[in-house]
């Protein structure tokens, strides 16, 4: 008997299903158990270390798009889901009428706009480099384009070390 070897594909899928819906309990549970009203004397550095890494974001993903790199993509998702992350706890935690009012005006005018810019440069970038990758590899003839699956049998390698799956083929072993 043959035991699967595992793709690194597979082992993401299974490992972040497995955290995603183990939080889900831990997130309703949060939910019950803390207090509404809570005082921390680090407030200050919460809030001034959370925009800290925002700015540091912003400047490595222009400096990446300065050098052309292929880092933009991920570097403009993590900072448009800073900027989603933000506008949420900004509109949340705010109690005072007038300070919820600003902050829900700064989220819609300004933080999620930009969040979406975000995404949709990382989403640009990324097929940018799918279709580099393509060329470069030639996975189509000329003047076609190959389907996503395509691209996606490229990277998975087994545990193994063995060359990859063509696409189309199966799990199972001969």
């Amino acid at each position: 008997m043959r035991f699967h070897s595992w793709t690194f594909r597979e082992w993401v899928v299974l490992g972040f299903a497995t955290v995603g819906l183990g939080l889900l309990p831990w997130a309703i549970w949060l939910s019950q158990s803390l207090r509404p009203h809570h005082e921390t004397t680090r407030w200050d550095l919460a809030w001034s270390g959370f925009d800290t890494g925002l700015a540091v974001l912003f400047l490595a993903t222009a400096f990446a798009a300065y050098r052309r790199s292929p880092l933009v993509g991920t570097l403009a998702g993590a900072t448009g889901t800073l900027l989603v992350t933000d506008a949420w706890f900004d509109v949340v935690l705010e109690s005072h009428a007038d300070e919820l009012r600003k902050s829900i005006a700064l989220a819609v005018f300004a933080e999620l706009p930009l969040a979406a810019v975000c995404f949709w440069t990382a989403q640009r970038t990324e097929r940018f480099l799918a279709n580099a990758l393509e060329r470069a590899l030639h996975l189509a003839p000329a003047g076609e384009r190959s389907s996503e699956g395509d691209l996606v049998g490229v990277f998975e390698v087994p545990a193994d070390g063995k060359a990859a799956r063509e696409p189309g083929d199966t799990d199972a072993s001969p």
